[in-house]
């Protein structure tokens, strides 16, 4: 849970804003991340703006069939658009219950917590009885894609009026064990939890694959579409790459160490070159409980570093209590100790985190295909995962990071080259095998003068295969602790590098990093970091009366590759945007000039679009929210290096004075970087994917109301939002999340 004297740690047990790492000295991680998002009716925002309008829903008829593998439109990128790009008037920032969008855009409610994905499951009532989450969208929307669909249901990848939103299902909002809101009385808060509780919890969690559809100017989700499908923590997927079949992998549920049950706590997301969609397990272990005698009875065994490194001492209690809703083996999965006498774990479930903590790949137009984790992309807290510009020959990286305090930045080079013919294959899944399970891993340091290297992780590298503390068997067991190999060759910790993206301009890949409280000059205990070139600010910024330490707004990171492009090993980066108030120190915090239209804190998600080149930066905050809600920016960035070094130096309590060089880009322009959206009180703006034509933007608002205590569930008056119902969507007051659609009043691109 969050630490409660973390001042930009959130109530949301899942928030990103919280989330360390017991990087080096194996302390619990803290398993955190969802945020801020709501949107109350109250005040307007000024003429230059417009708020999200209430908009029903009602389903309508799907002519589709199974997907044929017919040869899809291939994607082409559009030339430039003729318009002006950021040429929209600045949002200002917002504290009301509102979804706020500049003056000529429209943004209306599509796809909300609990909808029914089939024509058979009830109305959502809201009122905390409903049930047969299987068959509704689930909790806290996160990353998504869009996938083109034709007129009569095929793959087309052009279209821009039908197609599939792959969504991710993150977490739930939380106090007290409880998803408070999905119960009617609240939710059972001591163990052990009821089993029906547990289940429409569990159900609530994962993915979701929903048609939408445009008629007229309208958009509307479809609810009869037999491509609709919900993925859950309790779903059965494949397991491929390196550690398929692995020791590490048995358990009762696959004594052959291939399959696994979930995928859990889904964040950021990726689409392959060839069609798929990629979705990144983020805070996963947190969900399992593991015993208070565990070491001894794993025999101090090396699982036991693996284990802490990750998050689970023993004695670790879980999230939501879900291994305590009975004794069946749904439940007990959820109890990572060592309680059997097999020698390899195949009568318990001490390895079954082990599955946990990848990038999973799913085939959005084939309910057939099994997802599969790609476990040659590491384990760790995944966010995004973005590709370099496939170039005909060379081989694919897929860039990631890792989103805990303190952790790294990871890129996976595949061993194959890429084939333009492989944009349009008979075989997604197939596709995914060729690319994403045979390959090389890489982690990122980054040095002092503005240059970094990719550091291979394979037993080949002397550090790793000599670590004392770790005794790795094979790359399958590095993969899987990954984490420990980074540890051993010296990797660059960083500040909670969460969402990555690459410019379709230029290939330089983007990072942000939300934040950091254990960024400190005067560094005491080992979580605690001095600052360094690449996360080179702390100081004090103040939230009312409250002194929020370290990098409490955040910053975004940007590489370009050496020689070799994807497969390079040698980078140079420098820092593009520092989140800042506008009126902080422009000496030390608000080292990118940002003015109260630019100003920002805790980035988080970011994507470009293909379309218009535009680079939306989405936040997850709580450094700034006593002066704004969350929002999303659009910029319009340069290049590695258009900027110039610059030197902070910090008085340390010994008297000395630490310098630290860092490399700044161009700085903010009115031009370049402007703020479009404003969410809800109390939520979190993520998740972004637009049309081929950049016509429509879909964006998703997290967790409204999630700081309403538990003990006023019964008084919608005192809830913190009551977003989207008071935005004329649904039943019900209870906060949703929920997908918005964004279109421009004219017809023309979104940001120009």
């Amino acid at each position: 849970m969050n630490k409660p004297n973390d001042l930009f740690c959130h109530v949301d047990a899942d928030d990103v804003d919280c989330n360390d790492s017991p990087n080096e000295h194996f302390n619990t991680i803290l398993n955190a991340r969802l945020s801020r998002r709501s949107l109350l009716r109250g005040s307007f925002a000024s003429a230059a703006t417009a708020v999200l309008g209430a908009t029903g829903l009602s389903a309508c008829g799907s002519d589709n069939g199974p997907v044929e593998p017919v040869a899809p439109v291939t994607p082409v990128t559009p030339a430039p658009p003729p318009e002006k790009l950021l040429s929209f008037s600045a949002v200002s920032k917002s504290l009301a219950d509102v979804v706020v969008v500049p003056a000529g855009y429209t943004a209306s409610v599509l796809y909300a917590l609990g909808d029914p994905l089939s024509a058979a499951t009830p109305a959502f009532k809201n009122d905390g009885t409903d049930n047969d989450f299987e068959q509704r969208a689930g909790d806290h929307h996160d990353g998504m894609e869009f996938f083109g669909l034709s007129a009569t249901g095929t793959v087309a990848a052009g279209s821009s009026d039908r197609g599939l939103l792959a969504i991710n299902h993150e977490a739930t909002t939380d106090q007290q064990l409880s998803s408070f809101f999905l119960h009617a009385n609240g939710g059972t808060t001591t163990l052990p939890r009821p089993a029906a509780e547990v289940d429409k919890e569990v159900a609530l969690h994962g993915v979701a694959v929903v048609e939408v559809k445009k008629t007229g100017s309208a958009w509307q989700y479809v609810k009869e579409s037999s491509f609709n499908r919900r993925l859950t923590a309790l779903s059965d997927i494949e397991l491929s790459g390196p550690a398929r079949g692995n020791a590490l992998m048995v358990t009762k549920f696959s004594p052959t160490g291939v399959r696994t049950r979930g995928t859990l706590n889904n964040c950021g997301t990726g689409k392959t070159p060839w069609g798929t969609f990629l979705t990144g397990e983020e805070n996963w272990s947190g969900y399992f409980a593991r015993g208070a005698a565990d070491d001894a009875a794993r025999g101090n065994d090396k699982s036991v570093a693996s284990l802490k490194r990750y998050g689970r001492s023993q004695g670790a209690a879980s999230r939501h209590g879900w291994e305590t809703g009975g004794s069946d083996d749904k439940y007990a999965r959820w109890n990572n100790s060592k309680l059997g006498t097999s020698a390899n774990g195949s009568d318990d479930y001490r390895n079954e985190m082990n599955g946990m903590g990848y990038i999973v790949e799913i085939d959005p137009y084939d309910k057939a295909r099994a997802a599969r984790k790609r476990t040659g992309l590491g384990r760790f807290a995944h966010e995004s995962a973005a590709f370099s510009v496939p170039a005909a020959g060379q081989p694919l990286a897929v860039y990631m990071g890792d989103d805990s305090r303190n952790e790294y930045i990871y890129k996976w080079v595949s061993s194959a080259a890429w084939s333009a013919a492989d944009a349009t294959p008979a075989d997604r899944m197939a596709t995914g095998d060729k690319y994403l399970d045979n390959g090389k891993l890489y982690v990122a340091k980054l040095n002092a003068d503005g240059s970094g290297q990719w550091i291979e992780l394979s037993l080949a590298n002397a550090a790793i295969a000599a670590l004392a503390t770790y005794k790795f068997a094979d790359q399958a067991d590095i993969v899987v602790n990954a984490r420990l190999a980074a540890d051993a060759v010296g990797a660059t910790k960083m500040d909670r590098p969460e969402w990555c993206s690459v410019n379709p301009k230029n290939g330089e890949i983007y990072y942000t990093l939300t934040n950091n409280s254990n960024r400190n000059v005067n560094p005491s205990g080992s979580s605690q970091l001095t600052p360094d070139s690449a996360n080179p600010r702390a100081y004090t910024d103040m939230k009312g009366t409250s002194a929020q330490n370290g990098n409490p707004n955040g910053h975004i990171v940007r590489f370009k590759e050496g020689a070799g492009a994807s497969t390079a090993t040698a980078f140079t980066w420098d820092v593009y945007l520092f989140g800042a108030e506008a009126t902080a120190d422009s000496g030390k915090v608000n080292l990118s000039n940002l003015t109260a239209e630019q100003d920002f804190s805790s980035p988080d998600g970011l994507a470009f679009s293909p379309y218009t080149g535009i680079c939306w930066i989405q936040t997850d905050d709580g450094a700034y929210t006593d002066v704004t809600n969350c929002m999303m920016l659009a910029a319009m960035p340069g290049q590695v290096g258009d900027g110039g070094k610059v030197t902070l130096s910090y008085p340390q309590a010994s008297g000395a004075t630490l310098a630290v060089d860092t490399f700044i880009g161009k700085k903010a322009a009115p031009d370049t970087l402007k703020r479009f959206l404003v969410g809800p009180v109390g939520s979190e703006i993520t998740g972004i994917a637009e049309t081929p034509d950049g016509k429509t933007m879909f964006v998703n608002i997290q967790h409204p109301g999630e700081n309403t205590s538990q003990a006023n569930l019964g008084d919608p008056s005192k809830y913190t939002s009551q977003w989207p119902s008071n935005a004329g969507y649904g039943a019900g007051k209870r906060p949703r999340s929920a997908t918005i659609v964004i279109t421009k009043n004219d017809g023309g691109r979104i940001g120009s």
